[in-house]
């Protein structure tokens, strides 16, 4: 068994769950246990690391190259959580091998790109190439939720003057992609026996009479002039939830709204757009509906900035596979987080995002040690200062 598939395995085996804010528990949760087996692969390679407390069992694990001489330096970034196992087929942390896959959760999404950017740095580590980049490399955590993470490394003052961000991108550069605002939205009422539901207000029914109108503007700005690379923002509402029991009328009602972002557009303007929609839409002015503070805000990545970095990862990708390919995507990843701060930022790594998150996740070995190379000889070009 290769370094790669061996610290693939190791890594799938270790459970890492996001609980992604619902009421999940169970040795599976946070990243801890990968964490821990980071600090140890880091100690024994012999370089510099530091762990980060972001919350509490949670923790970024950053370290350091600290090769000889001027040179420019680079930051890797990837994940430690997974999404949850609801619904998997197979044993989400058996790591199994199969016709030159590893099945698992977290294989794709994003421990494949973690053990691609781990092998490239402790090669990089032991190997020290003259004219080589210093590597920064950062393990964090609640990327699926909250960004908790990549937020608490960039208050830090980290810098770099180039970053790769780990995501399943088929070996493609990705150099723009959207961002996400999401917030709540609720309708009140007042409860009583179901027996008769006229002495109460269904909360339930009001929010569908808003529904309707979320629906058309989600339609209006889905048709609105777009970014010339992104296209259109969008807007969904993602999740619904109210009441108390079936023989209550409900007195409250809450449904999650996710709308992704183009590049220059304010979450805050975007929020205040909505609403302004919504309560020109509905007639019934007598019961408001309440919009939270967006509890998750993550920008969009704009391709301005990464055009130097984005030909050098094209080349080191070229001297691999001889051809490279460069694409925007929707969803959004820590790299628009990183530019924010001034940084460069792509988007890279192995696996096809249709296999994230999947009840038989998956990703290919192959495209592992391809991306191990590639990110190799990355550093070796792009250390001249």
């Amino acid at each position: 068994m290769n370094d790669v598939t061996s610290l693939l395995r190791d890594l799938v085996a270790l459970p890492s769950i996001n609980p992604m804010g619902r009421p999940l528990q169970g040795p599976e949760i946070f990243e801890t246990r990968v964490t821990d087996y980071l600090e140890n692969y880091f100690r024994n390679l012999g370089v510099s690391f530091d762990r980060q407390k972001v919350a509490p069992g949670r923790e970024n694990i950053v370290a350091r190259s600290n090769l000889p001489g001027p040179r420019r330096t680079l930051l890797f970034e990837a994940h430690q959580d997974t999404v949850p196992v609801d619904n998997m087929t197979i044993d989400p942390f058996g790591a199994t091998v199969k016709d030159g896959r590893l099945f698992g959760r977290g294989a794709c999404d994003i421990k494949g790109g973690m053990t691609a950017m781990l092998t490239a740095f402790g090669r990089l580590a032991r190997e020290k190439p003259s004219g080589a980049a210093n590597i920064v490399i950062a393990c964090t955590v609640d990327e699926e939720h909250t960004f908790l993470g990549v937020q608490w490394l960039m208050k830090q003052g980290i810098r770099a003057d180039g970053a790769i961000v780990a995501e399943p991108t088929q070996l493609h550069i990705v150099n723009a992609h959207k961002g996400v605002s999401r917030w709540h939205l609720s309708t009140t009422g007042r409860s009583c026996h179901s027996s008769d539901p006229t002495q109460g207000v269904n909360a339930v029914y009001r929010m569908s009479q808003l529904l309707s109108a979320i629906e058309e503007y989600a339609e209006s700005l889905g048709q609105s002039p777009g970014d010339p690379v992104l296209g259109p923002a969008t807007l969904s509402v993602g999740r619904i939830e109210g009441g108390t029991s079936v023989n209550t009328v409900p007195d409250r009602c809450r449904i999650e709204i996710d709308r992704r972002l183009i590049p220059g557009e304010d979450p805050q303007a975007a929020l205040k757009h909505f609403v302004s929609h919504l309560q020109k839409a509905v007639s019934w002015t007598d019961y408001p509906f309440e919009c939270s503070n967006p509890w998750l805000t993550m920008p969009a990545l704009s391709p301005q900035l990464s055009t130097d970095l984005v030909q050098q990862l094209g080349r080191a990708i070229d001297s691999v596979l001889g051809s490279h390919c460069v694409m925007p995507v929707p969803y959004g990843t820590d790299a628009s987080t990183i530019a924010q701060y001034g940084i460069p930022a792509v988007v890279f790594g192995p696996g096809n995002i249709a296999q994230a998150h999947t009840k038989d996740e998956w990703v290919s070995l192959s495209e592992v040690e391809q991306a191990s190379e590639i990110l190799y000889q990355l550093a070796c070009i792009s250390g001249a200062p």
